[in-house]
């Protein structure tokens, strides 16, 4: 009966880490392409926007508009 349980609330607690853990993940991915990408100023200037509000709700702790924010970043980029 223990056993079950903790596997329970194992298996409960893994995902909500793995998705806490991708808004950092996503600011990398941008990072990186950033400097490379082949897009218009304006893009890279909403880009760097809408990165920098991501990171902010990611800091408030929204981290579904966080992800929001960053995956239109993603998208203008191509990645």
């Amino acid at each position: 009966m223990l056993r079950s349980i903790s596997l329970a609330v194992f298996l409960a607690v893994i995902p909500a880490t793995a998705f806490a853990n991708s808004c950092p993940t996503i600011m990398a991915k941008i990072d990186a392409a950033l400097p490379t990408a082949t897009i218009a100023e304006a893009d890279k200037t909403k880009v760097k926007e809408l990165r920098a509000q991501g990171e902010k709700l990611h800091a408030a702790g929204d981290h579904a508009g966080s992800e929001a924010a960053l995956n239109q970043a993603e998208s203008i980029l191509g990645i």
